[in-house]
């Protein structure tokens, strides 16, 4: 039996879409725990329902079918409401197009999670400032993203993503935009995460990316064919 502590366990997860006449089966029969600290790399080919199973942990989609608990709470059925509370409380997101609002500065941007979650508290900026310093990134907190590189982009948008504390960070190819010196970087910083007590997985194309994860998880037909979990 793991002792570590369970932060996802899925059971027979079905997504299922309506595609014209015909049933698309994006997840089909899925299972998977994830545990507390893990680094985890999805892979698989476009339509292999990696994206699908991101949308699904990140509370962005619900399964059509089956059991699923975070934090040893079922949430196989929660409403609307309830999924965004979690998306903004307990979810760090991190994309390949950073996703940063090119009209406000580094440190604003860094805010929106606790601007979005609704969260009062009178030392935002505080906590905003700890997470571009833990990134590397707090003497650029008044610059644009206009005026910073790809690298300097993404470390803001994991900046954000650490900004409420979460307990899991969902990354989407979040090395797609980067030369290889800047995602050699940004791996390193995901790694030094786990010391945080963060739990990461993350959806990628490149082999190279995956082996940086600890775990490796290979996704097929919308089912998992293949993972390295000790």
């Amino acid at each position: 039996m793991d002792s570590r502590e369970q932060v996802f366990k899925l059971r027979s997860i079905r997504r299922t879409y309506q595609v014209g006449s015909e049933l698309v089966h994006a997840l089909d029969g899925l299972d998977l725990e994830i545990y507390d600290r893990e680094f985890i790399a999805v892979t698989g080919t476009s339509g292999s329902g990696k994206s699908t199973l991101m949308h699904t942990l990140g509370f962005m989609d619900s399964p059509s079918s089956g059991e699923m608990f975070f934090e040893g709470k079922d949430v196989s059925r929660i409403n609307r409401s309830a999924r965004a509370r979690l998306r903004a409380t307990r979810i760090g997101f991190v994309f390949q197009s950073f996703n940063l609002l090119p009209k406000l500065s580094v440190l604003e941007n860094v805010l929106l999670p606790l601007v979005y979650g609704r969260t009062r508290m009178e030392n935002k900026k505080e906590l905003g400032m700890a997470a571009l310093e833990r990134v590397g990134m707090e003497h650029r907190s008044t610059h644009r993203p206009s005026q910073l590189s790809g690298g300097e982009r993404q470390r803001v948008a994991i900046a954000r993503a650490l900004t409420n504390r979460p307990r899991l960070i969902l990354a989407d190819e979040p090395t797609g935009n980067l030369d290889s010196k800047n995602r050699s970087r940004i791996m390193d910083l995901f790694g030094s995460l786990l010391e945080e007590g963060i739990t990461l997985a993350l959806v990628t194309h490149d082999d190279e990316v995956a082996q940086y994860a600890k775990r490796r998880i290979r996704m097929q037909d919308g089912k998992i064919v293949e993972d390295d979990a000790p």
